[in-house]
């Protein structure tokens, strides 16, 4: 299995020596083994749906599916943690961003889930985490207005001294990379 090249293109600092390296790749965001955990822009019910739901439950197999029915629902802006079950990560973080056009404050809702995914990494030691370009497909956010919301959640815990090492945002259209490393202001 091929892991993409990732340098790190944005160090994240603090005022002490803990950072936290963010890498954009075009890539499959289950076929990221190197990572703790991967990040599932999850619907309500915790269900395989489309997108990145759908991959990262095909991926993982029934038992995640099984293992989430009873976790049902996920409130907006929330974040829960499950095994991987046949992911090569021992992780999965569910967080559920609001529908741009339908839900009302969706910002508010998507940097909510944002900062739900932080707080629960580093409450679980997880050093490395895999997450797609959350809202972007099915929740319809304009990449740009996520990119800049998902640079200022990772920047303000990196400032804080966030246990995450680092961060690989799996990007599934290659346009979008250059549009999120302008976001993390390292184009």
């Amino acid at each position: 299995m091929t892991i993409p090249q990732t340098r790190p293109l944005a160090r994240l600092a603090a005022n002490e020596p803990r950072t936290m390296d963010v890498s954009f790749v075009y890539g499959n965001i289950v076929k990221q083994p190197d990572a703790q955990a991967v990040v599932n822009s999850a619907n309500a019910n915790l269900r395989f749906g489309s997108g990145v739901a759908g991959v990262i439950h095909g991926a993982a197999g029934q038992r995640l599916e099984d293992f989430c029915e009873p976790l049902a629902p996920l409130a907006l802006g929330e974040a829960l943690i499950t095994p991987g079950f046949d992911l090569p990560n021992p992780w999965v973080i569910h967080i559920r961003a609001g529908h741009y056009l339908n839900t009302p404050k969706p910002e508010y809702y998507l940097e909510k889930a944002l900062d739900s995914m932080m707080v629960l990494a580093s409450a679980n030691g997880i050093r490395s985490l895999a997450v797609p370009a959350i809202g972007t497909g099915m929740f319809k956010f304009p990449p740009i207005l996520a990119a800049r919301i998902m640079a200022r959640v990772l920047k303000r815990h990196a400032r804080e001294g966030s246990r995450v090492e680092w961060v690989r945002v799996c990007l599934a259209d290659r346009a979008l990379v250059p549009l999120f490393e302008s976001a993390f202001g390292v184009a």
